[in-house]
Formats: C-alpha cells, structure tokens, sequence
C-alpha cells in the first residue's frame, strides 16, 4: 500500500529545491473557504491523535488540507467529514502525486514513516512527521539523511515544548527571573493510565506491544523539553522497570541528566500510578526549576510561580487554554511549522536538532541496560550513503 506506483515520475530537483513561494505560485489552484491558502498540505494517517492535528490545521487560515490517505476508508470518511477534507486515497506515492502539495503531514505509526519520508523526498514535498521518528536510532539518521539529500524541509511533530506553559518558563528563564545561574530542573509525572489488565486499550493499544514504552513513548517528549529549556544533555543515568505485566515494554523510569552548562536533571515519571490532580494529560505532570535567585514551578493546572529567595511564592500571569491536546499545542506546532516553512526560517524541531534528542534516548536506554552513568554520543552525519538501510 504505501509503495509507490510504478508510474511515479519525481519532480525535477530544480523544482525541490525551488523557494516554497515559487511552489505556491505554481501550484495556487486551492481555497479554504471563501480565501486562497497559501499552502496546500495532505495527510496520512486517521488514528486517535490525528484527530488533534486536523482540528488544528483547520484553524491555520494560510493552509488547505485536500487529502486524506489511509487504507481504513471507513476511519479516513469519519475525519474527512469531521474536518471538510475532499479526497481519499490508500495509495501515499498516488496521492502526492495527484494532489502534488507544499507538504505532507505524517500522522502514522513509526515503522512506516522513514519509506512516506523518502517518496515525499524524492516528489519534492515538505514533511512534518510526528514522533516517535523511527522505531530505532539509525533508522532516524537515515530518514533525516533521505530529507537532507533531497533539499526538502523536515519537521518533527514534537509537541511539548510548545505547550504554553513550557514556552513561558522559557521566557522567564532567558529574562533571568531566578538568576543567570540556574541549578536544577525536575520533571514528575504520573499518568494512571497503564494499570490493571486493560491497560491502553481504550486510546492507544498498540502500546502493549511496544518493546520500549515509557522513554520511547513519553520520555523522549520530556528529553526535548530538557533540552529546550536547560541546553543539550552530556551524561545521563537511567532506572526503567515495568510495573504492569500485561505489556512489554518499560512503563515507569528514574532519569538523571547531566546538562553541558552543569544543571542536573531529574524525571520522575510512571504511567501506572494515579496523580492526585483531574487531568493528568494536560501538563503531564509538575515542574521544578531552581537557580541562584530562586525557584519557578509548574503545578498540574497549568499554574507557575516564582519565588525569589526569601520572598513568598506568587503567581506568573500568563495564557493558557484547554482546547485541542495539552493546552493546544498541536496547534502551536503546526503554526511554527507553518510560518518558519512560509519565512524561511528554522524550525525548532528540524531533522538534524532532533536527533540531538533521539541521541539522548539511547544513551538512556544503554544506562538503564548497564547500570553505568553514559555519556551523550551525536553524531551529526546524514550522508546516506554511510547509513543503514542505505543499499551501500
């Protein structure tokens, strides 16, 4: 199903490489509305979180998504009518080729997502793929290296660090409310939705079959939002276990970093445990952060405080919103998307950046297995001619 068809001619690499204003002059035969967009994407993919990201492409008024691909026609109906979406198709490689769009959204399961990269790569089309990347690390290198050697932009769809009240510590952070010295960060979560015998089952049961979950799954969402927020990791030392034994993979996790600029980092996290808190998944959980002028912290709610040393704690006034998943973060990443992909700009999450965070997944994993505090390994290469799965 997600081969290309034999028929597939690729767009010639002037137009791939061609600034995305002169694609949408070629190509400016699409409306939303009553207004011409600006950018015509498609999407593959009509899972439980999807539904997330339709919602927010339709609120971005300078995008038009026309297509639908997906081998379910009956799950691909229920979003296409949900969301005002015209065409369907179960062939990927056809539907970019009929419907030859600025982007394509990636909304399917990892094993899949480096061959829909390369044929997007190959016919000239942008992608933002969600997360996880690959189901390993080398496979991420070589999918990053397919993007990098087509000339097309690459995003990844990963979500935390643009969830409101992560963007505001940001900013609290680099205006220096608890002092140019910072010390610590820790992150606490618990989900309460993977215990008892039909754990997952309900949202996302092809989690129970994962061979690693909670750091594959969730952690490595909390790995891009420590590093957003405290700088790249250099060490780390890792306790996972698997507290439910209907599924496979690891679910609860004691993760200790070691930033370049020599915070320490804590994330405390399981997802068979209750909070004490309504909505876990809105935050996902509390923050503390600590520096030589005081402390900030994030409460479940979405609340922050700061507290300078020897002061009380108050209130930092600031927006935030249950709409969309997780205080509509979706929304804001597609947005980044959106206006760095239309001024040219870097996306925050490119290829290359995030595999500075896959990077810090793996050595999580390999100090879990070995017990040993393990350094941070990135390699920056995508020559796809050195990669696995590269024929060479």
């Amino acid at each position: 199903v997600w081969k290309p068809a034999a028929s597939a001619v690729p767009l010639t690499a002037a137009f791939r490489l061609a600034p995305i204003k002169t694609k949408i002059q070629v190509f400016k035969t699409h409306t939303k509305g009553n207004m011409m967009a600006e950018l015509k994407g498609v999407c593959v993919g009509a899972g439980y979180f999807s539904h997330f990201q339709y919602e927010a492409w339709n609120r971005i008024d300078q995008v038009a998504i026309t297509a639908i691909c997906n081998r379910d026609r009956k799950r691909a109906e229920a979003v296409m009518n949900q969301f005002g979406i015209g065409r369907h198709y179960t062939d990927f490689a056809q539907m970019l080729e009929n419907e030859k769009p600025d982007f394509v959204d990636i909304i399917t399961p990892p094993p899949t997502h480096r061959e829909m990269t390369r044929i997007a790569a190959d016919l000239g089309v942008h992608v933002i793929c969600q997360k996880p990347l690959a189901p390993t690390y080398a496979e991420a290198r070589a999918l990053v290296a397919d993007a990098d050697r087509a000339g097309i932009r690459l995003m990844v769809h990963e979500n935390f660090r643009f969830q409101p009240w992560h963007r505001q510590l940001k900013r609290l952070l680099n205006d220096g409310a608890i002092g140019q010295r910072l010390f610590s960060i820790r992150f606490q979560t618990r989900m309460g939705d993977g215990w008892g015998s039909d754990a997952y089952l309900a949202r996302q049961p092809y989690f129970r079959e994962y061979p690693r979950l909670l750091i594959y799954e969730t952690g490595v969402h909390f790995i891009d939002t420590f590093r957003y927020l405290a700088g790249d990791v250099s060490r780390v030392a890792a306790w996972l276990r698997r507290l439910n034994d209907v599924i496979q993979g690891e679910d609860c996790g004691l993760l200790v970093f070691e930033f370049d600029n020599q915070m320490v980092g804590t994330w405390d996290a399981n997802r068979y445990n209750e909070p004490n808190y309504p909505e876990p998944r809105y935050t996902f959980g509390e923050c503390l952060i600590e520096g030589e002028g005081g402390s900030l912290r994030l409460y479940a709610d979405g609340r922050i405080t700061r507290q300078p040393l020897g002061q009380p704690e108050t209130d930092v006034d600031y927006r935030h919103e249950r709409r969309g998943f997780a205080g509509d973060c979706c929304y804001f990443t597609q947005r980044h998307f959106v206006d760095q992909l239309l001024g040219g700009g870097p996306f925050e999450t490119d290829g290359k950046d995030y595999l500075r965070t896959l990077a810090v997944q793996e050595a999580v994993y390999q100090a879990a297995e070995t017990g040993q505090v393990t350094a941070v390994s990135y390699d920056p290469t995508t020559d796809a001619s050195t990669l696995p799965g590269s024929g060479k």
